[in-house]
């Protein structure tokens, strides 16, 4: 079960602009990500696809405005550490806090579709700036885009072989301690870059 948002379907809607393709200016992806807000909280599924394919180009204001934001809150936390604006800094602060007060702050889940070299300049921008992860839908399958450190890089392509596995099964394969693997694993699931059902974890894009 997923929910499939296509972005320039909610951008022309939004704007009120039916040839309208471009992602550009805050203003314009706080406007978006709002919309996009709304189509989740209508539905009670926790996979979610954002889907670029008919997005002609995104600059670094909406990326921040639209991806950093999402991802923020579905990792249930803001970057506290690294160098952005302080209003910025608060407003995440207290969407997040409204979110958990309003609905327990469930689980979402979001794979990223049809991003192009034209989106990835900008997108790759905002993960560095705020130490943020994605997965990417691409045609060799579901891929981890960001900033990541090595064990985890190497524990979500072992989680791809398995498509479904236990910590030990995954430091087997990898030949690495158990203890070691599974915190590269809880850290992925905290940042919603995989799934865990009880002691299992899969692949996010395994479902969608």
């Amino acid at each position: 079960m997923t929910n499939h948002i296509d972005l320039g379907t909610v951008l022309r809607q939004t704007l009120a602009a039916n040839l309208y393709s471009n992602l550009v200016t805050r203003s314009t992806g706080a406007a978006v990500r709002t919309q996009i807000e709304l189509l989740m909280k209508s539905s009670e599924r926790a996979l979610t696809i954002i889907d670029f394919s008919h997005v002609s180009m995104i600059d670094f204001s909406c990326a921040d405005e639209v991806i950093a934001k999402l991802l923020l809150r579905a990792s249930g936390g803001w970057d506290q550490e690294t160098d952005v604006k302080a209003d910025l800094k608060a407003d995440l602060k207290a969407d997040f806090e409204t979110d958990v007060e309003a609905k327990g702050h469930r689980e979402s889940y979001f794979v990223f579709r049809g991003m192009t070299d034209d989106h990835w300049d900008a997108i790759e921008a905002v993960l560095e700036r705020h130490g943020l992860a994605l997965v990417v839908e691409r045609d060799s399958g579901m891929e981890l885009v960001g900033v990541l450190e090595d064990c985890e890089r190497r524990a979500f392509q072992a989680v791809k072989r398995r498509g479904r596995a236990e910590s030990w099964e995954l430091a087997g394969d990898l030949g690495e301690p158990e203890p070691a693997v599974r915190n590269a694993l809880d850290r992925m699931w905290h940042r919603r870059l995989i799934m865990r059902s009880g002691d299992c974890y899969m692949p996010v894009g395994e479902v969608a």
